[in-house]
């Protein structure tokens, strides 16, 4: 993913996706902070790294619901869907695996969210200390170390990558 994809680098205030405005890019924030807002709500999330951007235009190809813009100077690694969609065609096994990070992905923000709404005091991460150690099969805790393992590939791999 490191090679199909760009680095982008955003600076305080710049917009990387528009509410409404379809975009062709699928992003993972590599270092810095994204503020997410939404019209009539107001700024409803901060992205940090590690977090993927652009997930749900990609899953259900309708327009971003939310603004996405750079709270620090960011790194984000952007990937175009098309990219992913063809190599999903050409490796399934990769699709599988993609779209399982995905939808792990999914429910982790949206646990995090009915916790916020809730009132409980959710990080929103798989690592939280409300997550009791029960919670989580052995299975799943050993491929989010993989996960990490990859992201940190990538990350030093985006690094070393010039615009």
């Amino acid at each position: 993913m490191a090679r199909a994809g760009r680095r982008v680098v955003l600076q305080p205030g710049q917009t990387l996706i528009t509410q409404g405005a379809p975009t062709a890019d699928l992003y993972i924030v590599i270092d810095g902070s994204l503020g997410v807002s939404a019209r009539g709500l107001g700024k409803v999330a901060t992205l940090m790294s590690g977090e993927i951007v652009g997930e749900m235009s990609f899953v259900d190809s309708n327009p971003p619901s939310a603004t996405v813009a750079a709270e620090t100077v960011t790194i984000v690694l952007a990937i175009l869907k098309d990219d992913i969609e063809r190599r999903i065609e050409v490796e399934p096994m990769f699709g599988l695996r993609f779209f399982r990070a995905l939808a792990l992905f999914l429910a982790d923000r949206l646990r995090a969210a009915t916790q916020s709404r809730q009132g409980q005091n959710g990080s929103g991460n798989l690592g939280a200390a409300e997550v009791d150690a029960d919670e989580l099969d052995e299975k799943l805790m050993d491929k989010l170390a993989v996960a990490g393992d990859r992201f940190d590939r990538l990350t030093k791999a985006v690094a070393a990558k010039r615009s």
